[in-house]
């Protein structure tokens, strides 16, 4: 029997072998596992501003769950990322968490370095707009719940087909 996956962020050959599998192709510049399948899966990878080719990634937190990634791509082909940002315009409150969303994915990428060509871009189209459901999905997984207010609800919108707390692996 094989060993168990791992629960905290440490990164281990299992977890790059299972992260193989899920994107169809090595993982780059991972330094983290940010967030976990209750079995203990990756969901949520943190990788490096800067990858080991050189180029920038903005992408601090991979959202790499199959059954995430689809639920994520399902709702963004439904319109959805135009309304929240015409929210955004309109709901102050929204878009100010939605800057301190922004806020917290700069700072958690400072700790891993600083590359100048990204600095101040985010990921999902923060602070100004909803772009990318899977960056924001992602971040909502990575840093936990009242963070990322549309990663939050985007995972209530995603909970039919796809919740974090229950094992689709």
């Amino acid at each position: 029997m094989s060993e168990p996956y791992a629960s905290g962020p440490e990164v281990t050959e299992r977890d790059l072998a299972e992260l193989h599998a899920q994107l169809g192709r090595p993982a780059r510049g991972v330094v983290e596992i940010a967030a976990r399948c209750v079995c203990g899966r990756p969901l949520v990878v943190k990788t490096a501003p800067r990858l080991p080719d050189g180029t920038p990634f903005p992408t601090t937190f991979y959202l790499t769950h199959p059954g995430a990634v689809s639920a994520a791509s399902t709702l963004e082909a439904s319109g959805i990322m135009k309304r929240w940002t015409e929210r955004l315009r309109e709901d102050v409150e929204l878009a100010a968490a939605y800057r301190r969303a922004h806020e917290h994915y700069l700072a958690a990428r400072a700790e891993l370095g600083q590359v100048e060509e990204i600095a101040g871009v985010s990921a999902g189209g923060m602070p100004d707009r909803v772009k990318c459901l899977h960056a924001l999905v992602g971040h909502a997984l990575a840093a936990g719940p009242g963070v990322n207010p549309v990663g939050d609800e985007a995972l209530e919108l995603l909970a039919p087909e796809w919740r974090p707390d229950r094992c689709t692996c």
